[in-house]
């Protein structure tokens, strides 16, 4: 690689590692090429020599989440061994965490009316955690389709994430623990859990 080529690759980096601190500080609606070139200490154009739309570059921003979001559900899932109802309540878990401790990035990754979900490796790093859901449901449901109970405990999830943030769900409830709610959308998508 020349060094032209490794600058390049390293403006692209930073370019994408200034996005991620930005979305964590002030959420999706700061992150503007003008105000992501200047952070990164580059003239205002220097971003479309890389990302040559503004989507690409939250693309990539959002694929950094969807690689953090990955980790975080590899790692509560653990050796895979567990049942998979045990399975889907720890990533349950690991997705409301990582929703409540990334907003900014989390609002950014679901919203694929900025992104450009085809482009830069996104869907490939999105549909896999998909995909695990609905093949953990498949074990718990064999006879349901399984795609469609993974979409539906995905959106039931996504609201819990949401309205938890916004507060509505502790004012709605009178509780400061998301788990009970995320326990009940478990059982009405997979039936109540063996032993309870």
């Amino acid at each position: 690689m020349s060094d032209e080529e490794k600058s390049g690759t390293d403006l692209r980096v930073r370019l994408v590692d200034v996005g991620v601190e930005l979305v964590a500080r002030e959420g999706a609606g700061a992150l503007t090429l003008r105000e992501i070139a200047r952070r990164a200490g580059v003239s205002h154009g220097a971003p479309r020599r890389y990302f040559p739309t503004h989507l690409e570059l939250l693309s990539a921003i959002a694929r950094r989440g969807f690689t953090e979001l990955a980790g975080r559900v590899t790692a509560a899932l653990g050796d895979g061994t567990a049942p998979a109802r045990t399975q889907l309540d720890e990533l349950a878990h690991a997705y409301l965490r990582f929703a409540l401790d990334n907003p900014g990035m989390y609002e950014l990754m679901f919203r694929h009316d900025l992104l450009e979900s085809g482009r830069l490796g996104l869907r490939e790093t999105s549909l896999p955690l998909f995909g695990v859901l609905v093949e953990l449901v498949g074990r718990v449901r064999p006879a349901a389709d399984a795609r469609a109970v993974a979409g539906a405990l995905w959106a039931n999830l996504h609201g819990i994430a949401q309205l938890w943030r916004w507060g509505s769900l502790q004012l709605a409830t009178g509780t400061d623990d998301f788990a009970p709610l995320l326990r009940t959308a478990l059982d009405a998508h997979l039936g109540p859990e063996a032993g309870r």
